[in-house]
């Protein structure tokens, strides 16, 4: 089975939080965290996909959502290539 693990960003006060999550569908999962039917951190704002990788099982996109949450300087990596490519 084919899994993501993703980023999602959103803008509150000019400042870009994000979250960490995986999924088998990452339309849906938007779907879900932007009707506020997702992790109750993602509730009450719209979010944008800003990365995502694809893993062959659900136990590779778990190892690797835990390694993202855990690597701020790759995360701050992937905020700033966003803020960069904004227009």
């Amino acid at each position: 089975m084919t899994c993501f693990v993703y980023i999602i960003g959103s803008f509150k006060a000019n400042k870009l939080t994000t979250y960490v999550g995986w999924t088998n569908n990452i339309d849906e999962r938007l779907n879900k965290h932007n009707s506020s039917k997702g992790a109750k951190s993602t509730r009450g704002r719209q979010w944008e996909l800003i990365y995502y990788e694809e893993c062959n099982s659900k136990s590779e996109a778990l190892k690797r959502e835990y390694e993202l949450k855990n690597d701020r300087k790759f995360r701050s990596y992937i905020k700033d290539e966003y803020l960069n490519a904004q227009p």
